[in-house]
């Protein structure tokens, strides 16, 4: 067969571009296929929204997001437009000739991505043939009463009928590249593969349907992978079904890859197929021009968390803020799987540390949970009217006391202090006082939670005993509900929050890839994370010291619980310890690991797997010698030369250390000299040649 074309990696930015030689660059089309395209479930629109930029920047036109049509989500996230490709248009058109609504438009976000969406609920009416079809080629019934895996089953049949009307028009030429997220968009592969579409396929877990459930039901998940029977516990937790769905797309799949390496060794016996690529989650990285621009903002919104604090601690506020640490844990309710019952104990423990040693340092810890809530509670409400009004009381004295003082200036005296403030003064300043007196203690919650009783949260609090006292060196705070800039109480976004405070703590149980770690890296925020997640993986492969870099990973497969909370309480009272310079260093480090999480680096991973899928799927049209996903030299940061600022090495045995440890400490660190060193641990990131046409194709490379 004649050479057509030739993929080659080197292009601008590393990013890959076609070489035309016979066939036109729009032959190939990707579709990307998601529930998740422009609606926000989980974490699998983060995946989808971020990468949609370097993506679209890889294909261009030829870029198409699939999802489900939501009328409130198109109508403030997508701008309507006709298809460019007229393959597309008239697969759509022959779709809307029979009664199915279809919208195309752009997606209005970084990279402004093509997206095709359908309504469900147009196409509703052929349910049942379409379930009788799906039962004829996998034998997989849907309950009727389970309306996500019905609507899975309408998503995937007009996803099937749609690549069956495109893949038409190309007269079985390797056309089109389809990637499908979760089981819920997987009927349409499933029904692909059923009707031998020429259609390369790939499918990516983000996790296992039975390992959630399994987790989140206190079972030593990790150490029994291979004694579970499989099929016994999706039945008695009834989604089986569910379960078959989700194995059925990874089986049918040329190409299945999930998002991290615990994931792959799950996903290895709950799903019985191993992952051909594993495709680490990335984030759009912005880099600020001005290199501490970060640390600004960490004291611009720390400061706006103190004035928080300030109303809900008034009547207690006998701690110093400039000596108080925010501590967070955010993420869905899902209390042993994101780890909030073992961060609860270490709390616990943390608050004996702090107090047998006498420290200074306060630790304030926001539980970020979204749950049921009956509104905000009175007490949090009046709290932040208290502060309003003292600082009200306190201008309103100052500006008298300003004036009077000028007054004597210009007279060229110096005031009496005693005179300068009248008894009225004195009495408004002491009604202020008075009002600031609490009967009660600071509530450990800013919400009405509707099924207080029952909350796993507060029943845990309510048996460690940390409920705000004087005496704790720990105070907790729940807020049930997802931070807003218009909220009364807290009136700051997530992010601006994370910046603000100093340590996000996610010792999750169960998490194959954990965005909020990675979030708080790129923001520059220390974390905690584990080895049984994503990221803590991810890190502790590419990061030789994680904890010099901010990153503590808390062993949580290989010690027992205990253990483990131990190791995470040490983690906690060891950066209580920190100076405030220590601090600044660890951040400026932990912004700098930013670039590993950049999806310029990480796409190669999916570029990768949708290679492996072409050479599978048209062997005689593409090759590719059997490797490997993508080799990640320049990806490994060294330990630091200076001493790191980690618990393992800066933990004093007195809690009153030498303030000339630290001076030393600091002779030893230039902060110039790591960032440069850190930056040429991060290579280009495709670094393959050109090579001469119909000789043997290196990794990555193909010929059609």
């Amino acid at each position: 067969m004649p050479l057509a074309r030739s993929l080659s990696m080197t292009s601008l930015n590393g990013l890959p571009q076609w070489e035309d030689e016979d066939l036109p660059v729009e032959d190939l089309l990707l579709f990307e296929v998601s529930w998740e395209v422009t609606n926000k479930v989980g974490g699998i629109y983060t995946v989808i929204q971020t990468k949609a930029k370097i993506t679209a920047d890889e294909w261009g036109e030829n870029y198409f997001l699939v999802g489900p049509y939501f009328e409130h989500n198109v109508k403030t996230q997508v701008e309507a437009c006709e298809p460019p490709n007229p393959a597309v248009k008239k697969a759509m058109d022959t779709m809307k000739s029979q009664g199915c609504q279809v919208v195309f438009g752009r997606w209005l976000i970084e990279g402004s991505p093509y997206v095709l969406l359908f309504d469900i609920g147009s196409a509703a009416w052929n349910l049942d043939r379409w379930k009788g079809e799906f039962w004829d080629v996998s034998n997989i019934g849907i309950p009727f009463q389970d309306r996500e895996a019905n609507d899975a089953v309408i998503f995937g049949s007009l996803t099937a009928w749609f690549l069956k009307e495109l893949s038409c028009q190309f007269n079985d030429k390797p056309n089109i590249i389809a990637h499908f997220h979760e089981w819920q968009a997987g009927v349409g592969l499933i029904l692909s593969r059923a009707q031998k579409l020429p259609v390369a396929t790939i499918f990516t877990t983000h996790a296992t349907l039975l390992g959630r459930y399994l987790c989140a039901a206190s079972i030593d998940f990790y150490n029994n992978l291979d004694q579970f029977d499989i099929d016994k516990e999706a039945g008695e937790r009834q989604i089986y079904h569910r379960y078959c769905m989700e194995r059925a797309s990874v089986h049918c799949a040329h190409v299945f890859t999930t998002v991290s390496q615990i994931t792959a060794i799950e996903a290895e016996h709950m799903l019985k197929r191993n992952p051909d690529v594993v495709t680490p989650n990335g984030l759009n990285i912005k880099k600020f021009s001005a290199m501490h621009e970060f640390q600004n903002l960490h004291s611009m919104y720390k400061a706006r968390i103190q004035e928080f604090i300030r109303g809900h601690f008034y009547g207690h506020l006998d701690f110093s803020l400039e000596k108080t640490l925010f501590f967070f844990i955010a993420g869905r309710y899902e209390f042993s799987n994101k780890g909030a019952d073992m961060f609860l104990e270490a709390l616990s423990r943390l608050n004996f540390l702090l107090r047998v040693h006498k420290t200074d340092v306060t630790v304030v810890v926001f539980f970020i949970m979204p749950a049921k809530t009956n509104n905000f509670n009175v007490e949090s409400l009046k709290g932040q009217a208290v502060r309003k009004q003292l600082w009200d009381t306190a201008q309103s004295v100052k500006e008298k006391f300003g004036k009077k003082l000028y007054n004597a200036l210009l007279k060229g005296e110096i005031p009496d202090l005693n005179k300068i403030l009248d008894r009225d003064d004195i009495t408004i300043m002491k009604r202020a006082i008075f009002s600031t007196q609490r009967h009660c203690l600071p509530p450990v919650t800013t919400h009405n939670m509707t099924d207080d009783g029952n909350d796993p949260i507060l029943n845990t609090i309510r048996r460690i005993g940390l409920f705000n006292n004087r005496t704790d060196r720990v105070k907790v705070i729940l807020h049930p509900e997802f931070l807003s800039s218009t909220s009364p109480l807290l009136p700051l976004d997530y992010e601006e929050f994370v910046r603000g405070c100093h340590l996000g703590v996610f010792p999750s149980y169960y998490e194959p890839w954990g965005y909020t770690p990675a979030e708080c890296t790129v923001m520059g925020i220390p974390s905690v994370t584990t080895n049984l997640s994503g990221f803590g993986c991810f890190m502790r492969e590419h990061v030789a010291d994680p904890a010099a870099y901010g990153i503590y990973i808390v062993d949580r497969r290989f010690r027992s619980p205990d253990e483990s909370c131990n190791q995470l309480t040490q983690f906690l009272y060891g950066f209580c310890q920190q100076s405030r310079r220590q601090r600044i260093i660890q951040r400026n480090r932990t912004e700098r690991l930013s670039d590993l999480l950049d999806w310029k680096y990480l796409g190669r991973y999916y570029m990768h797997a949708r290679h492996l899928a072409l050479s599978r799927t048209f062997p005689d049209k593409f090759e590719m010698e059997p490797s490997a996903p993508p080799k990640t030299e320049g990806f490994r940061y060294p330990r630091p030369s200076s001493v790191p600022p980690s618990p393992s090495v800066s933990q004093h045995s007195s809690p009153h250390h030498s303030e000339d440890e630290d001076e030393d400490e600091d002779e030893r660190y230039d902060e110039d000299e790591e960032a440069e060193r850190d930056r040429q641990n991060i290579k280009s990131p495709f670094s393959l040649g050109v090579l001469p046409q119909r000789k043997k194709k290196q990794h990555g490379e193909y010929r059609n």
